[in-house]
Parts: structure tokens; sequence; C-alpha cells
């Protein structure tokens, strides 16, 4: 098991950053590798999962434990694979989705990429009960981050919407931070659309 590396992150692509260790240059598939935007060029500590298939061996980065270990519980679910736990971590922080399989909501649940109904209640089944205290989170925690987590929905809509109106995968993953750290409890998803169009436009 590779638990992390540190290198130089001399590449940012679409799906991965690759970190260079004394000459070696480690492809790293991540959930959105724009997140390590302010590490280019400099040294960096990426927490990995290296994953191993018949045909191929995939390392997988985090920027913490807490989202490794999440991804780790996700592909553990029935109808999960290592890329639909991508979407959902690049869409959503824990507390939001620790809160919504404790409250069994498969409406925020469904919002992401590739999970419908029954692989919503599927998640629910295998991961209620076991995330909280991984996590430290607590009851109040959990009624706290009910409206936020509809945000995080929210959030989830406007990508897609941006999506429909032609926008790349590439380009709308740049400004997911920004959008993210925007978001309030009066942010709506056209307000959140509004907000993507204007940062993409100064791109």
């Amino acid at each position: 098991m590779i638990s992390y590396l540190r290198g130089n992150l001399v590449s940012i692509q679409d799906e991965a950053v690759i970190i260079d260790i004394h000459g070696v240059g480690y492809e790293v598939i991540c959930p959105n590798p724009f997140v390590f935007q302010d590490s280019l060029n400099n040294e960096l500590q990426i927490h990995t999962y290296f994953h191993v298939r018949e045909d191929a061996q995939i390392l997988y980065g985090f920027k913490n434990e807490d989202q490794k270990y999440l991804f780790k519980r996700l592909i553990s679910v029935s109808g999960i694979g290592p890329k639909g736990a991508l979407a959902i971590l690049s869409g959503v922080n824990i507390p939001e989705f620790v809160s919504a399989v404790e409250r069994e909501d498969d409406k925020f649940l469904t919002s992401f990429p590739g999970v419908g109904k029954k692989t919503a209640r599927q998640i629910i089944l295998d991961l209620k009960g076991k995330l909280i205290a991984n996590f430290n989170i607590t009851k109040e925690d959990i009624e706290t981050t009910t409206k936020s987590s509809s945000q995080s929905a929210e959030l989830i809509e406007a990508i897609e919407a941006l999506k429909a109106l032609g926008y790349m995968e590439r380009e709308l993953k740049t400004i997911i931070p920004e959008l993210q750290n925007n978001i309030s409890n009066e942010t709506n998803t056209d307000e959140i659309i509004r907000k993507g169009l204007s940062l993409l436009i100064k791109k």
C-alpha cells in the first residue's frame, strides 16, 4: 500500500496530477485535481490509495485522510466503483455527505452523477451508522448541516446546467473550489450558475 506521496507537483490534468519524486513522475487520479492549483511547481504531500485490478494499477489521491477514508468506504458499496466515488467526493464536503446518509436523504444522494435511487439506498444501507464515529460528527452536527447539504445539491445542479450550456468538465473543475467558497444558505441554483458564468468568462 502506498499511503502518501511527497514530491514536486509538475502538472495538473483533467483527472490527475503528476508528482515528480526523484525524477520519477507519478500519475495520481483525484476527485478534483484543480484544488491543488496553488501548489503547482511546489512540493506537495498527497494522500493516496493504490487500487489494483487485473488490467491496471492506479493511484488515487486526496487532500486529506478523511477524503481517502470516505473513498475507501464508498468503493465498498455495491454498485459504486472508483469513478463513482470520485464523482461524489468532487462535489460535496464530508459532514454534508455523512449527514445525508444518516438522514436517509435519497434526494441529496441522487443529485450526484451516476447515483440513482437504487444506489442511494445501497449507500444508506451499507454506510449508515458507520461514518459518524470516524469523522467525529454528532447528531447535533447532522441537524446543523441539513440546510448546507441542500446547498451542495444546488451546486451539483448548477454544474450540470453549465455542462448543458456547453462548458467542458475541465473548465468547470477549475471554478468549483471558488464556487464552494461563495455559497451561503441564501444562495440558490440560479445564483450559482450566474457566478459560475462570471468566473468562466474571466478564464
